[in-house]
């Protein structure tokens, strides 16, 4: 009799709900559940074929009518900062970044609290209490990490255990080939220092430094405004038909 694997993921199809990217559209998800002693492989595989991560959920869309969200990833070792990225990783050298396991704390949770608050207070995370967050973070099968962004110096705040204030929080998988952005978070009092921008330099030097070939930035969504800076990361690789192909803007806007 013939056996067959009782690991085999299982995928399922989201019913149609607004778009929140784009006005008029609707959106479909596929997912899966990433569990077990395969959740590792299975994260590097799915993420190479489109999926994000969230908590123990892999997901990418299956819209009916819609193909906008393409999946991006930066080619760490040939990427070459900007006149103006250069002066953003000057204006935040005063910060210190350190990786640690997926673990939740309350500053984190206060930092991400003032974030939702100033700049997604409307989203679908407005509402997400302390235990949520945990969730978010701990609620992992993979090699998460948090990477922590602290500032230090003289006019910094230090608490009882010699740490500088906490202004920006990143989540992120380490895959095979690269690392996967899940979300970050910044101080928004400190708005002028562009720590988005930041965050991801920091990934793509950590990229470079670890030998690793990508920073995957989840989807740029074309005709989306807010999803516009993902394309300041050049050169980069957008998923299609035939596969990851480099991204040529040039060609595009012809």
């Amino acid at each position: 009799m013939t056996q067959h694997p009782t690991q085999s993921p299982q995928f399922f199809l989201t019913a149609p709900s607004p778009c929140p990217y784009l006005e008029g559209q609707f959106e479909r998800k596929v997912f899966t559940h990433l569990v077990g002693d395969k959740a590792s492989e299975m994260n590097d595989l799915l993420t190479q074929g489109g999926f994000r991560r969230s908590q123990n959920i892999a997901y990418r869309p299956a819209c009916e009518t819609c193909r906008a969200c393409v999946s991006v990833r930066i080619l760490a070792q040939e990427f070459t900062a900007s006149r103006n990225m250069k002066r953003v990783i000057q204006h935040n050298s005063d910060l210190i970044g350190a990786m640690h396991d997926a673990q939740p704390s309350t500053e984190q949770y206060s930092l991400f609290r003032c974030y939702l608050d100033a700049r997604h207070r409307r989203g679908g995370m407005s509402d997400m209490t302390v235990l949520d967050y945990a969730m978010m973070v701990e609620d992992t099968h993979v090699d998460t990490k948090v990477i922590e962004y602290r500032r230090r110096g003289p006019d910094s705040f230090i608490t009882g255990k010699g740490q500088g204030e906490l202004i920006a929080v990143a989540l992120t998988d380490k895959m095979a080939d690269g690392l996967s952005m899940v979300y970050s978070y910044f101080n928004p009092d400190f708005e002028d220092r562009s720590l988005g921008t930041f965050m991801i330099l920091d990934h793509i030097a950590r990229a470079r430094a670890m030998g690793l070939p990508h920073v995957y930035l989840g989807y740029w969504v074309n005709g989306s405004r807010k999803m516009n800076y993902k394309m300041r990361f050049m050169p980069q690789e957008h998923l299609g038909p035939k596969g990851w192909e480099r991204y040529d803007h040039e060609a595009v806007s012809r």
